[in-house]
This record gives structure tokens, sequence and C-alpha cells, in this order.
């Protein structure tokens, strides 16, 4: 249980404490824009949900721009289960072939972006659900090294209506679905959760970028939990995949968080969605609770 589950029990000098420790981030990220990448454990555990939930809450009632983007893995998989259809995988990616790409549709922009924005509304918040292709906000083209079926590498975004949306003072929660370009023009393509993140904070301007994984962060040691490396910079990781410190499934995660640095994002998090409220520590204490990249 976080500490953030015990505040009842601390006194009131230390709650003023923290309030304090926390205003010099509060005013820096004033007026300013957060894009959150949501995934992984923290979309099925309900503890975790209501967490992360609160952490987006607080950043819009303290003036934070926050962006929500969201992916469904899990979910896509028990509805295709469900329904009889086989999954395939090609190099770690989901092939998507029509009948899959209506289960990814409905399952990504119906029912998890739904329920997204209304746990955001059950808790106080006010948020609006989108997915890519609302407003052209992700225009994509199919991947042409790999025949995946419907998947999309993202070519262009416009965040017009993310800028609206975020103007009236509403969250937008977007779920990772693009409107097809040339052959698949009107098409809804499968794209990367993170690369979309990535990119709609690059074209955003954001201030920081926060992946939401199943891991503490980088780790020099990927057996040893406590060896977080707490700050990357850019140019570093280049020799930490080839010195295999970043492996496997960071290697799409690092490479997203440099897509967003060199379109412009000033800081990127990795950050342990498993700790509730790990947005709020790592964004608003000197310590962090993951890996930033700048």
């Amino acid at each position: 249980m976080s500490d953030f589950a015990d505040i009842k029990h601390i006194s009131n000098n230390d709650r003023a404490a923290i309030l304090i420790h926390a205003l010099p981030y509060l005013q820096l990220f004033q007026n300013k824009t957060i894009v959150v990448k949501y995934g992984g454990n923290a979309m099925l555990n309900d503890e975790l949900k209501k967490a992360v939930i609160e952490d987006i809450i607080l950043m819009t009632c303290v003036g934070i721009r926050t962006v929500l983007v969201h992916g469904g893995g899990p979910e896509i998989e028990a509805m295709l289960k469900k329904t009889g259809i086989e999954s395939r995988f090609i190099n770690g990616l989901r092939y998507t072939d029509e009948e899959t790409m209506d289960i990814v549709q409905m399952v990504l922009c119906g029912k998890v972006n739904k329920e997204i924005t209304a746990l955001i509304q059950k808790n106080g918040g006010k948020a609006i659900g989108l997915c890519g292709i609302d407003g052209g906000i992700l225009k994509a083209s199919r991947v042409n090294e790999t025949d995946l079926g419907l998947v999309g590498n993202v070519e262009n975004v416009d965040v017009s209506l993310l800028n609206a949306v975020l103007d009236s003072g509403i969250i937008p929660v977007v779920s990772s679905v693009a409107y097809g370009k040339g052959d698949d023009e009107g098409k809804a393509l499968n794209i990367n959760a993170d690369i979309a993140a990535a990119k709609i904070a690059a074209e955003l301007g954001a201030e920081k970028l926060v992946l939401m994984t199943d891991v503490r962060g980088i780790l020099r040691d990927i057996h040893d939990e406590n060896s977080l490396i707490k700050t990357v910079q850019r140019s570093q990781l280049d020799t930490l995949k080839k010195e295999g410190i970043i492996t496997k499934g960071m290697i799409p995660k690092t490479d997203c968080c440099m897509t967003a640095l060199d379109g412009g994002v000033i800081k990127t998090h990795i950050i342990d969605g498993r700790l509730p409220h790990a947005i709020l520590i790592e964004l608003f204490t000197d310590e962090g609770i993951g890996t930033e990249i700048v």
C-alpha cells in the first residue's frame, strides 16, 4: 500500500510539508502539457486504476493540460478468445486482419475508452473519449516492411481538436486507432499506443511524456530491480542498447521516448504503473520513482 493511502495517519504539519514540497513542481508545470500513456497492469487492477485516475484529475485541477493515451492489449486478447478469433504475432506485433481490426476498434474505442472516461467523471473530473480517427488526430499508412495487415505507422498528427478540448478544461482520453491514408483511406488502422502518445506529445509541444509500464524503469541489471537508472541522457540510449542494458520490451519504449524528445518534448519518463500514484510521485517529488530521459 502506498504512503498516499496512509495520509490520514500523518500529522497536519507533515501534510503541509508534503504540499510545500510539491509547490515548485506545481508552479513549474502550470499551464504546461503532459501526455500520459496508460497501460499495463495499471489498467487491470481496480486499486491502480483509481490511483491513476485520481492522479490525472489532480494534475488537471492544478492547471496542467493533461492528455491520457491508452492501449488495451489484454482486453483485446480476451475478446478475441471469446469470439474464437486466433491471435497471431509477427516480431512481437499483432497481425490485424479485418476481423481482428473490428475487435480492436470495438474494444479500444468503445469499451476501454469509455470505461476510462466514465471513471474520470465518477471521480469528479471531466473527460471526453476520443480515438485517433476523431478530427483526424492520427493519420497512418500501413506498415510495409512486414505484412501485419491493418497495422499502421503514424505519419500525420493534428492536435487542433485536442487543444480545443484542453482549452475547455476537459481531459482528452485517446485510444490508439488511426485514420488510414493512401490505399487505406477511410479505414481504421491499429497503431502502437506508445508511438501514438509520443507523436501526440511532440505535436502538442508537451513538457513531458510519461509512459506507464510494468517495470521500474531502465534497469542496469534486468534481474535486479534496485539497479534503476534514475536519469539518462538522450545521447546515452544507443550505448545502453549496445551494452545490452536496454533490451527486449524496453527498446520500443526508449525508441518512443527518443521520438518525443527529437520532436521537442522536454523530458520523458518511464515509470512503474504497478505502484499506486506513480505519476504524482514521479512528477512532484525530487526523488521520482522511475527513469527520466532528458
